[in-house]
């Protein structure tokens, strides 16, 4: 039976929804990362989530898992082509993010932000 979706970002919700698979992409955009570099990054995820959160990214071919033969393991993940694409979209919600955390402190809500998206990016993933 064919998969129907009522509206596109039904399809890019289902693979990027959730609390934490945004989050993890945010990093991966940036760096190839170990598991342990990304449960550092988000202190708040648990070790079973992130491991589950990332078969499901990889599953949807957006993350590449690259195991290391030695020992001990090494295990590195990364953007595939596909994850990628997702950049110009990650980009904006990170941008937004952080103009409405500045409103939000201008009108006096006690808020931190622990870090500013702010590496230099080309026209093509703005």
């Amino acid at each position: 039976m064919a998969k129907t979706y009522n509206i596109g970002v039904e399809a890019t919700m289902e693979i990027i929804g959730g609390k934490w698979k945004a989050i993890i992409l945010c990093h991966l955009r940036h760096a190839t990362m170990r598991t342990s570099e990304l449960k550092r990054a988000i202190p708040q995820i648990t070790q079973k989530m992130l491991t589950q959160q990332l078969r499901e990214l990889e599953d949807d071919g957006i993350v590449n898992r690259h195991v290391y033969e030695q020992v001990p393991p090494k295990v590195e993940y990364s953007l595939t082509k596909r994850g990628e694409s997702l950049n110009k979209i990650l980009n904006q919600l990170c941008t937004w993010g952080e103009e409405n955390i500045d409103e939000r402190r201008s009108e006096g809500e006690s808020i931190e932000l622990r870090h500013r998206d702010d590496v230099n990016l080309t026209p093509s993933q703005q």
